[in-house]
């Protein structure tokens, strides 16, 4: 089930900062339309750090209905807090997500010993598959690849989103498991992939759904001419994505495409006018805006 592109849907706000239900709903449709494999709703691209749990959990519901069984739903369920996550994780359950993805516990920096305790936890109480998500540059701590390994022994936890940026990481995980791993940056997915991951939770893919979805295609079905072309071709999309902290870049970008009102919630705040033109301009030459 995981595998190809599932874009990391960013969360909608109307101008007083309140979740915009409709937006989401329309953004869903539109990249269902374009070909993503899954939607994963409440992830770091969705501000989930800002929205409480009655808005996660409703924002999670509203995915569920909309995608309708259309594609796969990995809900964001992760948190710094193993009974919240717990808590997240048996809800999105209940409301009918197909996965989990969860974050590794930020802040506390807990050892291999507590990460494991952590899921092993959560596994046991939720029957449905459960992504792992290394992110170090957010969390402060990264899951070993011999952490992954043990926690793959798990069976509902099968795969892991991997943001680490290490190929290396990527390399040492499948040499000692057989878990499926994403890429967590839009980047790194074809260089991944060489080397054993079967897609990517894209950030990109919020404006380039049918592009990203082609190029995963194209590696996955051998034509590796095609998917290092279009590597390249999106690969300055892909940078532009991380001018500012994500989902800043993102949002701006799908405000200058007419797709989003761009308003983020605080800490977050606007990009720099500077930025904002490195963004534009990474934009028009991709064709995605005009001058």
């Amino acid at each position: 089930m995981f595998k190809g592109c599932y874009t990391a849907i960013v969360t909608p706000f109307d101008k007083e900062g309140q979740m915009d239900e409709a937006k989401f709903r329309e953004l869903i449709d539109f990249q269902i339309e374009n070909g993503i494999s899954g939607l994963v709703p409440c992830g770091c691209t969705g501000e989930a750090a800002t929205l409480n749990h009655n808005e996660q959990k409703k924002l999670i519901k509203i995915a569920i209905e909309a995608v309708n069984k259309r594609v796969p739903v990995l809900a964001g369920t992760g948190s710094n807090s193993t009974e919240e996550a717990l808590e997240l994780s048996k809800y999105a359950e209940k409301a009918g997500a197909d996965g989990v993805l969860v974050i590794t516990p930020y802040y506390n920096k807990p050892t291999p010993n507590g990460q494991i305790m952590h899921y092993e936890k959560i596994a046991k109480a939720v029957d449905i598959p459960i992504v792992l998500y290394n992110v170090p540059s957010r969390t402060g701590i990264s899951l070993l690849p011999e952490t992954i390994a043990t926690l793959n022994k798990i069976d509902n936890i099968m795969a892991v989103k991997e943001a680490s940026g290490s190929l290396e990481q990527v390399s040492q995980i499948l040499s000692l498991c057989d878990i499926t791993v994403l890429s967590g940056d839009d980047a790194l997915t074809i260089p991944m992939m060489s080397i054993g991951a079967a897609g990517v939770v894209s950030v990109a893919g919020n404006i380039i759904p049918e592009e990203i979805s082609n190029m995963v295609a194209a590696f996955a079905e051998g034509d590796i001419s095609k998917a290092r072309e279009l590597h390249y071709k999106l690969y300055p999309i892909f940078k532009s994505m991380f001018i500012e902290t994500n989902p800043i870049s993102v949002k701006t970008a799908m405000m200058f495409m007419d797709m989003l009102n761009g308003v983020l919630r605080l800490p977050l705040c606007s990009m720099t006018e500077a930025n904002e033109g490195k963004l534009k301009e990474a934009l028009i030459e991709a064709g995605l805006i005009r001058r």
